[in-house]
């Protein structure tokens, strides 16, 4: 592996959770062994691994973009991956909010909706683990 490969695991790790990367790392196949090396070097070992700007506004960034361009199924990832970024629900709804605005407001809403999902299954899961 290569060194942007080994950083992109050292940062997917610290932002998305060891639990999180282990699954997907789990469920890894031949066929999708390129694509996982791609994103894990361009994304997290080149992207999220630069320090010109912090991981709590690449949280933003991040969930912005997924909202705006309608990729919704990644929205609750990232909002798990806040507790990590230090990205707060209230930058995360301010970031809905420059959807609304520059991408359209049922791109928000929908986005809004998965975020509230995600925050309600986090204080349960803790509620749970609590007890």
């Amino acid at each position: 592996m290569t060194g942007r490969y080994d950083k992109g695991m050292e940062v997917r790790r610290a932002v998305l959770g060891a639990a999180h990367v282990d699954r997907a790392e789990a469920n890894r196949t031949e066929e999708d062994t390129p694509f996982q090396t791609l994103i894990t070097e361009g994304a997290w070992g080149t992207v999220w691994a630069s320090d010109a700007i912090s991981r709590r506004e690449r949280s933003m960034l991040t969930l912005a973009l997924l909202a705006a361009t309608g990729n919704f199924e990644e929205i609750p990832m990232h909002i798990r991956a806040c507790a990590r970024t230090g990205a707060t629900r209230s930058d995360v709804m301010e970031a809905f909010q420059h959807v609304a605005v520059y991408a359209g407001v049922p791109r928000a809403n929908h986005a809004i909706k998965l975020a509230k999902a995600t925050w309600a299954e986090i204080a349960a899961e803790k509620e749970e683990n609590d007890d």
